[in-house]
This record gives C-alpha cells, structure tokens and sequence, in this order.
C-alpha cells in the first residue's frame, strides 16, 4: 500500500526531516493541519528573565495578531490564562482556553478590551518545556474565520498528538536559554512597586495579590480557594483596595493597573545580554 504525499505520516516525516532548519515551522504546521483545522497559528515562548518572544505568528483574519508585538508581549501576556502555565510549570501536554481559563473570563475587562479584538473564539495550545526556565507554547486558534469553537472530539485528538507535538518542539528548542526565577510573588510585589511610584497608591503584599487576580478575571469565590480565605474575606480585600485606589469598579480597577504592568518596574525587564533569541531557534515566523 503506497503512501499518499499529503498524508499526516508523510508530513510527520517532512517535519522531523526539518527540524533545525528553516523550513521547521511550516512543516510543523501542515503536520498539525492533518490532524486539526484551525484559523492561525502561534508560538511563543516564555522566560523568567526578559519578555515572550513571538516565534511563528500566522492567521488569515489581521485582527488576531494586530496587537501582539504591542500591548501582547509588552504587558497583556501577563493577564493571559495560558501564560499561568508558564508560572506554575504545568505539565507538558495540550490544554483548552476553556478549562484554563478563570470562571470569569468572558466578562473580564481583559477579554472585553483586548481578547474580544482579536476575534478569538477559541484556543488550543501545546505547553512545552524545552529548557530549565523556559516555555513554549503552540497555539491552534479559532477565530472569526470559521466562526466555531473546538468540539469535544478535536480536544480529543489534541490531546492524542500532544505527545509528538511536545517531543518536536523540545527537539527544535533545546537551546532556548534562561536563567533567574519568575513567579507570581515577582509580578505582585512588581505592581505594588509601580502603583506607588505612578500613582501613589502603596498596595500590601495581599492588596497586590487580589488586585492582579481580579486583572486576570477571576471571581471573589475563585481568589477565595486560589488564597485558601473565605470569600466575605475577599470581598473585605477588594473594598480595601479599591477604597484606596479611590475607584468602585473592576473596569476603574483595570484602567489604573494595567498600563503599570507595562512600566519598567512592573515588566520582565532587557533580555538577558548573553541571549540571542535569534540565533537560539532555527526558523522563521511562518
């Protein structure tokens, strides 16, 4: 029985042929094309000492990847639900916006003010750890192209490839590099930082925690079990902190924070001057 050109065993072969070359990303993507349709496809890769760099960014529809290079990788990736797989080291594998995302989301000032712009509807990445310290992320998305979501089948075969998919993306970036440590407590205490010095509102360590869970949509329930307090508890916070950034709502709490995550004392800071992002990954953006 003779293989057929386009076949998905054909394009496995034609990527692992590929791999540390140009030709990579595009070989990556008609391979994963035989198993899911998507609208665009992306990867990032994440650090703990400098900011995400953007490695293969394709989509037919422009409003996907308007923003990325701007509000995206500058401050907006911090609110992201799937850059928490990053911070928490999660484990290797295929993962849904709908499962990773907080409970509210969808009407969150993030989703509302620049999610929803991209036109968006619907996200599957592959989380992948090539090297201590860094992430790389595959993201299969559905946008206002196809006009629907992942059904349950396809989160299925996502998670059936994830493990050749993970196994290709260590191969092709093993020699991404980074060093120091990078978590939330680095993004709070960061916040609190910026919030004194550009609007003069000195945040506690625990203010901070609230403030940038409500950023990323989170409920009062949801802080609640995310902080292991009660939510009347929560609900004691979140009058706190906004009594004392003199607002009294989410979308007031949004427009003061958000520009912070941007500034200097609240962002990832310079690459790392002996990283060369360029020359540590073979290819292009597809």
């Amino acid at each position: 029985m003779s293989v057929q050109p386009d076949s998905a065993e054909t394009q496995l072969g034609l990527a692992i042929d590929a791999l540390s070359t140009e030709g990579f990303l595009s070989a990556l993507r008609d391979w994963v094309g035989c198993h899911l349709a998507f609208d665009n496809f992306t990867i990032l890769a994440f650090y703990q000492n400098q900011l995400p760099e953007i490695l293969a960014a394709y989509s037919s529809e422009p409003r996907v990847h308007a923003r990325i290079q701007t509000d995206y990788r500058s401050r907006a990736y911090l609110l992201d639900p799937f850059h928490e797989l990053h911070v928490q080291r999660a484990e290797q594998g295929a993962y849904m916006l709908s499962e990773s995302a907080p409970d509210k989301f969808l009407k969150h000032q993030y989703y509302l003010e620049y999610y929803r712009g991209t036109s968006m509807l619907d996200e599957a990445v592959f989380h992948v750890m090539p090297s201590a310290g860094v992430s790389v992320q595959i993201t299969l998305g559905r946008d206002s192209t196809s006009q629907r979501k992942f059904s349950r089948a396809e989160v299925r075969q996502a998670r059936l490839i994830a493990p050749v998919v993970c196994a290709l993306a260590r191969a092709q970036w093993s020699t991404l590099k980074s060093t120091g440590v990078f978590d939330d407590t680095v993004v709070m205490r960061q916040l609190a930082e910026a919030a004194e010095s550009e609007r003069g509102i000195r945040l506690s360590p625990r203010q901070a925690e609230v403030a940038l869970l409500v950023l990323r949509g989170h409920s009062t329930v949801s802080i609640g079990l995310r902080l292991g307090i009660s939510p009347q508890t929560v609900k004691v916070l979140r009058r706190q902190l906004y009594r004392k950034c003199a607002i009294s709502s989410q979308a007031e709490l949004f427009a003061l924070l958000f520009p912070l995550l941007g500034t200097p004392q609240a962002g990832m800071g310079a690459p790392d001057p002996g990283h060369d992002g360029g020359s540590a990954r073979p290819g292009r953006a597809a």
